[in-house]
């Protein structure tokens, strides 16, 4: 494990994250980069597979005697809102890790 104690090589010109600008860019690319895809994700279930697809997905079946449709829209939605939330604080946690800026 990097980091800590300050004695990290990086530590030259890299602020107080003690990252180079290069490894500062990258992990902000990489953050950029999930968001976009969570954010995708974000607006798909609801808005396609809610709005576009509800009355598709109503015809295939129900969950709890709700529309298949009906409960995407309404419970499934923040289902999935509340598992991305999840996931991207697993993420960061993991990538701050990667880059040695965890905190304790």
């Amino acid at each position: 494990m990097s980091g800590g104690g300050g004695s990290n090589p990086q530590d030259a010109g890299g602020g107080s994250t003690g990252l180079t600008d290069e490894k500062r860019r990258e992990y902000w690319k990489k953050n950029l980069t999930v968001i976009g895809i969570l954010m995708g994700i974000w607006a798909f279930v609801p808005l396609v597979l809610g709005i576009l697809l509800g009355p598709t997905l109503n015809e295939i079946g129900s969950i709890g005697g709700y529309p298949l449709g009906f409960f995407v829209a309404q419970q499934g939605s923040i289902y999935v809102f509340l598992a991305l939330i999840f996931f991207y604080a697993w993420y960061m946690n993991r990538l701050d890790r990667q880059f040695g800026v965890e905190e304790d």
